[in-house]
């Protein structure tokens, strides 16, 4: 039984790729982007359709500002002073944007419209307060313009010089940018604006996982293949099966007592105490095994409040440089700006793929507590820059 349906779903699999092998095309057998008309007679593309890989050019500080609103927004997504130093250079599609896991309400995701990420480019936090989340930048279609595959070759990093054009007339302005990054104080403190802290309004919707579009996109834009999709589908439906039977089932006939795949189950239970490692950024570390970091978890897959993702599984015995400590992050659903007194780590390159969270390309670095790490003794290196890490 087993056999077969494996069979049959690889039969599906390879009859998706076959379908999606012609959604895959060249920019230019795609329909043709919408032209938004500018004040100053030009016409700006507002949607280019991009997939993972190409070059793209971002536009300079005086074209972005012109898109934006009186909150140094664009569709209600912030355009941030971290992003105007990436002004005028040129970077590769890493993902589209298409959707994005809520990390306010959780639980969901939800549609965003015309926008990817690009290779490396994340968030310092240097107009935010020093948040050292690294988060992945959103960068609307509208703030790019697509290199021509000919201009491309070799053409990462800064742009040739472009020669002057007519004026542009301003929507916003590099005060409006900072003054957005802060929305008021609570208690005489900060509380903070951003990319993240909007992502709610910066979104058209809530995105249901039945619907097809969504998965379709995935495979025709680069952001996963057909297989890896298949595989995530099979794997959602599973665990919706798991929570059904927690609901409704008797507990005795629960499979692994419906947990979600794959599978964790805490049992810390007051164990042996916990190793501190002091980790500097450059320190190289392996990754403890399951069975090793389950005994440092509680019924909740929480060591000290830190929860265990189920997309940190893939990198068990996995050996990565420390990026940094992080001591300073927002919180997200309130703007405030968290301190982060026990450990909490972040590793060079380690980060989540969206495998269980339908391919939400986010990438988002995941907290490690020390106890799940182990030391490998070698010299340390210098970290790379927090936004040269994908």
């Amino acid at each position: 039984m087993t056999q077969n349906i494996f069979r049959i779903t690889l039969q599906a699999v390879s009859k998706i790729e076959q379908f999606t092998a012609e959604l895959r095309g060249p920019p230019s057998r795609r329909p043709p982007s919408r032209l938004w008309p500018r004040e100053t007679g030009e016409a700006l593309e507002k949607v280019l359709n991009l997939r993972v890989g190409e070059v793209v050019e971002v536009r300079s500080a005086e074209e972005i500002l012109a898109t934006l609103d009186e909150r140094g927004a664009y569709e209600s997504l912030p355009f941030m002073p971290e992003m105007l130093r990436f002004c005028g250079q040129r970077f590769r599609v890493y993902r589209r944007a298409d959707k994005a896991c809520d990390t306010i309400d959780w639980g969901v995701l939800r549609r965003m419209e015309n926008a990817v990420h690009l290779d490396g480019l994340r968030c310092d936090g240097s107009a935010h307060g020093g948040c050292q989340a690294g988060c992945l930048i959103y960068w609307k279609e509208a703030w790019l313009k697509r290199v021509t595959p000919s201009a491309a070759e070799g053409a990462v990093g800064p742009a040739p010089a472009a020669a002057p054009g007519a004026p542009v007339r301003t929507g916003a302005t590099l005060e409006t940018l900072s003054r957005a990054t802060e929305k008021g104080e609570l208690n005489g403190k900060t509380l903070y604006s951003c990319q993240a802290t909007e992502l709610v309004n910066a979104t058209a919707e809530e995105l249901p996982w039945w619907l097809p579009g969504q998965y379709i996109q995935d495979i025709r834009s680069g952001n996963a293949t057909s297989r890896r999709v298949v595989r995530g589908l099979l794997i959602g439906l599973l665990n919706k099966f798991q929570k059904a039977n927690r609901r409704f089932a008797p507990r005795f006939t629960l499979i692994h007592g419906g947990n979600e795949y794959p599978f964790l189950r805490g049992r810390a239970n007051g164990g042996p105490r916990e190793e501190r490692l002091n980790l500097q950024p450059g320190e190289l570390v392996e990754v403890k095994s399951k069975e090793e970091i389950l005994d440092t978890l509680d019924e909740g897959d929480k060591t000290r409040g830190l929860r265990f993702d189920r997309e940190m599984l893939q990198y068990c015995g996995r050996r990565g440089r420390v990026l940094r400590r992080v001591e300073h992050i927002i919180d997200e659903k309130t703007g405030r700006m968290l301190t982060i007194k026990a450990d909490c780590i972040i590793i060079e390159g380690f980060i989540c793929t969206g495998d269980y969270h339908r391919m939400c390309p986010r990438s988002i670095f995941p907290y490690w507590r020390e106890s799940w790490l182990r030391r490998i003794d070698a010299p340390p290196q210098p970290a790379a820059p927090a936004h040269a890490t994908s």
